[in-house]
């Protein structure tokens, strides 16, 4: 995909009960993200998603597809990447937003330069076990028989996931990112085999919450590695975030998005 600019967010981790995260989110529908011509959203818009049919009940959930659909109306191109909080957003919620669905990783050429996006929880490969719940959990038939299961169970299900995140929340304040556990971190023979895979040395990703540029090596292979910020504008005992990065000619910047 050859673009000439773009915006990219990731892990907004949307929910009616963090409404300052929210309002940000929709004030950024309506401003920032109209003056671009892509807006890549590389998973995580959601703090949860078990299936359209138990959201978009949800005037919450009405309002964010629509704030979108305006954004499209507008004239921006809006992509979505699935996160491993909403892989399972589907057709109906891609109708009413009318975003367009890509595959994890995808490729975006600004000019001479190519960059691979990928939500990146396919790259955390130091915990094996969870790779394997992720390639259990992208299997279509599997996600058929998910479907299956009451609403009731499944949102049940999806808010324990939710208590989890805000344990994970509270304590981020004391959290030291040169003490995290690799297992929540991706590694670097990941980076480089997408990187390879894809003829590429610029790497974006989310997932991690771990904001940063990173130069890297293995063997003879360097890459530049960015990382995305989370949302967060709900816990006033740790420090706000909300950011976006610009890709144009001139190359990658970070957009600080805190009012």
């Amino acid at each position: 995909m050859v673009i000439d600019q773009a915006l990219i967010i990731s892990d907004i981790h949307l929910t009616p009960a963090y409404p300052h995260t929210a309002k940000r989110f929709i004030d950024f529908c309506q401003v920032e993200a109209r003056k671009t011509p892509c807006l890549f959203i590389i998973g995580d818009l959601f703090e949860f998603w078990v299936g359209d049919d138990a959201h978009l009940h949800s005037p919450f959930h009405k309002e964010i597809a629509n704030e979108i659909k305006q954004v499209v109306d507008s004239g921006v191109l809006v992509y979505f990447i699935p996160g491993n909080r909403d892989f399972m957003l589907g057709s109906a919620f891609a109708k009413l937003a009318t975003w367009q669905v890509l595959p994890d990783p995808s490729i975006i050429q600004v000019g001479s330069k190519k960059w691979v996006l990928t939500h990146g929880d396919n790259l955390c490969t130091a915990d094996p076990a969870y790779q394997l719940f992720r390639g259990i959990t992208r299997l279509h038939f599997l996600q058929r028989l998910f479907m299956l299961i009451p609403t009731p169970i499944r949102k049940k299900m999806g808010a324990q996931l939710r208590q989890r995140a805000t344990i994970k929340y509270q304590l981020r304040q004391h959290f030291n990112p040169q003490k995290a556990n690799i297992k929540g971190n991706v590694t670097l023979q990941a980076c480089a085999e997408i990187l390879r895979k894809n003829h590429c040395n610029q790497l974006i990703h989310g997932h991690t919450h771990l904001p940063g540029i990173h130069q890297e090596t293995q063997g003879q292979q360097e890459w530049t590695r960015w990382v995305l910020s989370d949302w967060d504008l709900d816990h006033p005992e740790m420090h706000p975030r909300a950011s976006a990065l610009q890709i144009d000619h001139s190359g990658v910047s970070v957009i600080n998005l805190i009012r």
